[in-house]
């Protein structure tokens, strides 16, 4: 069979950046990452073999990462790109600063993401230049041929869940300028693998797969366009391979991975996927003929899923193959040894073999990617690689709240929202039993106690899981899917929801439920056009098959909860579940998953849906909105762009009007109850946004391949208006807590050690300017009787980020800066005094790039501030609450009386350092005049080098001394503020008595000083 090439051009299109949000608006709004540090599922993977230590990785959500350290540390290098979905990368051979980037993951499962085309760099991932073969949506596989970096192979899979044009083998001889569509079979059938024959690069070999998935959950299509081609003039003409090999009449053949021995090209491997004589392959006449070396079945296992095969470089009988487990061979195939593998399944995806140095390999799987150069006996670590893919986020009520959900192929993790260590990690996470797919609902009564999945309850103190599904077995009229919604009431803390094909609840934690709804999805439905040539199969065949996907129980009735189905359906129940009313918008499809409602909290009879139709091939978004208890529903999508497929709407509790709405790539927001959106995705990278929940004054974001994100204080948005704000404003803070930022006593973890970001250290203020200042401009804070507390400027000089002493410069918090130019901007004030005047040192609890220096000034005591913005010369105020800790249980009086005898040690070390310059002048004008016995006394006095200058003074443990001098009384100050500032409460009283003495002293020197300074 010999196919012709196909003349199909297809042109690049503009390059793409990042979308911006309104010009100056949300500039200083910033997403921060918590983690957790556990990779998700990657398939993309390369190295370059004349830098043996640099390597690049992507994950099917999560961008393209790259290590320069043989897998110590990866860092992002794709996030300002439109899309994070990753399918193959290839590095040019002939010169390895160029590489090529295939989005969409390019896989058929049941969950997945799709990209928009192909992406190259010229400068080893610097900036990006996005190429074409954006409707493709999966590109599984790129070959650079290794003489001509331009010259390239691509095999598009095209659209999972319907029929496109775009897909195939295509082929560019231009860098991918333009692309020639060179290897077709129709709208079906897709490709999915390619190699190079190692000597010569005009043989190429094709690999085509005809399948799709359904728009329900585990709907699978396929057909008869699967196969192996062959092409010996660069792609021009191509024939099928089909001796020995399975077929799709007798064997139902699907997937096929090939690859080819570096040092006998006439030596192939081929993973095949079949219902009949599936497995390994081998072929050792260049692929003409194949024969099975092994019966062995979990060599190849999912091979719709693992297709992946790789032979050693320099011995045609060393094989390996990714697939649940990634299995070694030394003799042809025909016996295997586990390499790498765990119990609950790797599921491993892609093997890369350093070409000139075999002990070095490279693998990715739905773990993430590990790296070892000793040809297996050790293994870097996938708990470097923040690209978990999470379902559902969820917060408890703990403080710090945590963050939880259920994280696909690994199972769960609650991740604290602040670390007591500076920076969140390891430390900081834990699972909390309940299964990778689900949702992860935390006790509100009870943050120790947490249930997950369908359904299990994990008590944190004891560690033991318990499964309390409503039915212990599935079966008959109970179904459930991968995710399944579960939840408590925003009213009754006691009441939790599951759904299935019904609803349930419980009001005793699990331990019993009570059917509160009948099955509320589809008894008979239209096959969807997109199913296309599949109608008619027996995969397609009408049943009722959806479940409940998603729960929105009403914030102010507690007989009122929503529902929505995966098949199309919402009702509305008012009676608690007693009777259910069908109010689905006229215009949603059957298979029209509704993948979130949520209650109005502004309008009883009102609530918003989310309306993923990615399974019917329709990447457009979806959300409606009602405010007549699901009479009428309006589409509420201007602004959100053709491709911005919704997973999720949330209506904040605070402001009506404003929702947040979240994609497969990014965030959004609206001001106007939907009417109009805008992005609010900042510095969050491209990834899928699954769920977001708005727990306090703080945004949290699920993402489904870059973990958990927290956009911290969202109060500016709700005091925005939709029309922006009409001159310069200082907004409202929100209460700030005093947090010790970083209580750790011990030498901090290594800078390179994985972890998530704390949130700000202190009060954020938040002020607009609608233009830039012509002046100064100034940010105070006064207590309640209006006293100066703190003051920052525009003037403020920023302290150089640089070695300091022993302290390298990537531990060292840059200065805060109040910003003189036009839009919204931050600044952070640590609920400290201005520091006192006094040589400062680092302390040992530091974190990397945000370690404060020391001492710091007085905390202040809880209470109400004012924050005064000047601009111009004009004054705004707004107040700011500041309370404690919450976990901090002491009595008012008790910090109040701490705070006393901390600011009178803070005042005196800041007086005697306005004295020192004083005696020493003083001092001067003595000796001028000859009043020798009078500059001997002030010297005498000063102590020290005879200026008084304080050098060094320490702090925290510091030895008293016993001189009445004004350095040694500096000296002692300073130690005993520090000791004063320790913990919250009143400081033992041997601290106190110390203090009192200290300070009479400072009064005694002070006295001797005044008279002879005059």
């Amino acid at each position: 069979m010999v196919l012709l090439i196909v003349g199909t051009m297809v042109a690049p299109r503009a390059q793409q950046s990042a979308p911006a949000s309104t010009p100056g608006l949300f500039s200083e709004l910033r997403w921060r990452m918590i983690g957790p540090f556990r990779g998700g599922r990657t398939k993309a993977a390369t190295g370059i073999p004349s830098q043996p230590n640099v390597f690049y990785i992507g994950a099917v959500n999560g961008g393209v990462w790259k290590s320069i350290d043989y897998g110590v540390t990866w860092k992002p290098i794709f996030d300002d790109q439109p899309t994070g979905s990753i399918g193959a990368i290839a590095v040019a051979p002939s010169n390895p600063d160029v590489i090529y980037v295939c989005s969409g993951e390019g896989l058929q499962r049941p969950d997945l993401s799709t990209g928009d085309g192909i992406y190259k760099s010229t400068d080893a991932g610097k900036t990006w230049t996005h190429l074409g073969l954006q409707n493709g949506q999966q590109i599984p596989q790129i070959i650079v041929d290794p003489g001509n970096p331009d010259r390239l192979f691509v095999a598009v899979l095209g659209h999972p869940y319907g029929p496109n044009e775009e897909r195939g083998i295509y082929r560019s001889m231009d860098g991918g300028r333009t692309f020639q569509k060179i290897l077709y079979k129709d709208e079906n059938t897709g490709g999915v693998d390619l190699a190079f024959d190692p000597s010569n690069a005009s043989h190429v070999y094709a690999v085509l797969w005809e399948a799709r998935q359904g728009p329900w959950e585990n709907g699978v299509f396929s057909g008869p366009g699967s196969g192996l081609f062959e092409s010996t003039d660069g792609g021009n003409t191509w024939k099928l391979l089909t001796k020995g090999l399975p077929n799709f009449e007798q064997g139902g053949l699907g997937r096929i991975g090939i690859a080819i021995a570096p040092s006998d090209p006439k030596r192939m491997y081929a993973t095949v996927q079949a219902s009949n004589g599936g497995g390994l392959y081998r072929s050792d006449d260049g692929g003409q003929s194949w024969s099975r070396p092994t019966e062995n079945p979990l060599i190849v296992t999912r091979g719709d899923d693992f297709a992946e095969v790789k032979v050693d470089p320099n011995n045609p009988d060393i094989v390996y193959t990714a697939s649940i487990v990634t299995w070694k061979s030394t003799d042809g195939g025909k016996t295997f040894r586990a390499l790498r593998g765990a119990p609950g399944g790797d599921d491993y995806h892609r093997i890369w073999i350093n070409p000139t140095n075999a002990g070095i390999i490279l693998i990715a799987s739905d773990q993430g990617a590990v790296i070892t150069v000793n040809g297996g006996e050790s293994w870097s670590s996938w708990y470097n690689q923040p690209t978990a893919q999470f379902y559902h986020v969820s917060t408890d009520n703990s403080f710090p709240y945590r963050v939880c959900g259920g994280q696909q192929e690994s199972g769960s993790a609650c991740v604290q929202s602040r670390s007591d260590d500076g920076r969140i990690t390891f430390r900081d996470w834990h699972p909390v039993g309940a299964e990778e797919y689900g949702y992860v609902a935390p006790d509100p009564l009870n943050p120790d106690i947490v249930y997950g999945g369908k359904v299990s309850r994990y008590n944190r103190k004891t560690g033991e899981v318990v499964q309390v599904a409503p039915r212990p077995v599935r079966g008959g009229d109970y179904r459930t899917v991968r995710t399944q919604p579960l939840l408590f009431s925003p009213i009754d803390p006691r009441t939790m929801y599951f759904a299935s094909n019904t609803l349930w609840k419980t009001t005793t934690g699990g331990n019993g439920w009570t059917q509160i709804s009948p099955d509320l999805t589809r008894k008979t439905w239209d096959v969807p056009p997109n199913v296309g040539k599949f109608h008619n199969t027996p995969a397609a065949r009408v049943s009722q098959r959806g479940v409940i996907y998603t729960i929105a129980p009403s914030y102010s009735d507690i007989n009122r909860i929503w529902v929505g189905t995966d098949d199309g359906l919402i009702h509305v129940t008012a009676d608690g579940g007693k009777t259910w009313k069908d109010v689905t918008p006229r215009d949603l499809k059957p298979w029209a998953k509704v993948s979130m409602m949520d209650a109005s909290h502004a309008s009883p009879l009102g609530a918003y849906a989310a309306i993923n139709t990615f399974r019917l091939d329709d990447l457009r978004p979806h959300i409606y909105r009602t405010h007549d208890g699901g009479k009428t529903w309006k589409q509420i999508v201007n602004g959100l762009p053709a491709g911005a497929t919704v997973n999720t709407v949330k209506e904040d509790p605070k402001r009506n009007g404003l929702l947040f709405a979240g994609t497969e790539t990014q965030v959004y927001v609206s001001f106007d109850d939907g009417d109009n959106w805008e992005s609010l995705r900042g510095n969050m990278p491209a990834t899928s946004i699954r769920d977001l929940v708005i727990k306090d004054d703080d945004l949290v974001v699920g993402t489904h391949g870059r973990g958990f994100w927290i956009l911290d204080d969202i109060t500016p948005l709700r005091q925005l208006r939709p029309d922006g704000l009409d001159g310069d404003t200082l907004l409202k803070p929100q209460v700030a807590t005093r947090v010790e930022w970083n209580r750790n006593t011990d030498t901090p973890l290594p800078p390179d050690e994985p972890s998530g970001e704390n949130p700000p250290d202190g009060a954020i203020i938040h002020y607009f300017l609608k233009q830039p200042a012509a002046g100064p401009v100034g940010i105070e804070f006064l207590d309640s009787a209006g006293n100066m507390v703190r003051r920052y400027t525009s003037d403020d000089k920023a302290v150089e980020i640089r070695d300091e002493g022993n302290v390298p410069s990537y531990w060292i918090r840059p200065s805060p800066v109040v910003s003189t130019a036009a839009g919204l901007h931050r600044l952070v004030w640590d609920l400290h005094f201005t520091p006192p005047p006094v040589p400062q040192t680092y302390p040992i609890a530091a974190t990397p790039h945000n370690t404060a220096p020391e001492p710091k000034g007085p905390w202040v005591s809880p209470g109400t501030y004012t924050v005064r913005l000047t601009v111009g010369g004009k004054p705004y105020t707004q107040p700011l609450v500041v309370r404690m800790d919450p976990r901090i249980k002491v009595a008012p009086i008790a910090l109040q009386q701490q705070f006393t005898l901390s600011k009178r040690l803070y005042d005196a070390m800041v007086k005697i350092q306005e004295m020192i310059p004083i005696v020493s002048d003083a001092r001067d004008r003595a000796q001028a005049a000859g009043k020798t016995e009078v500059a001997q006394k002030l010297s005498s006095l000063a102590g020290g080098d005879g200026s008084g200058r304080l050098r060094g003074a320490s702090g925290r443990g510091a030895t008293l001394s016993s001189g009445p001098t004004l350095t040694s009384i500096a000296a002692d100050l300073a130690a005993l503020y520090a000791l004063s500032q320790d913990g919250s409460g009143v400081p033992p009283t041997q601290t106190v008595t110390a203090a009192e003495d200290t300070l009479k002293r400072y009064n005694g020197i002070m006295a001797q000083l005044t008279p002879l300074v005059r």
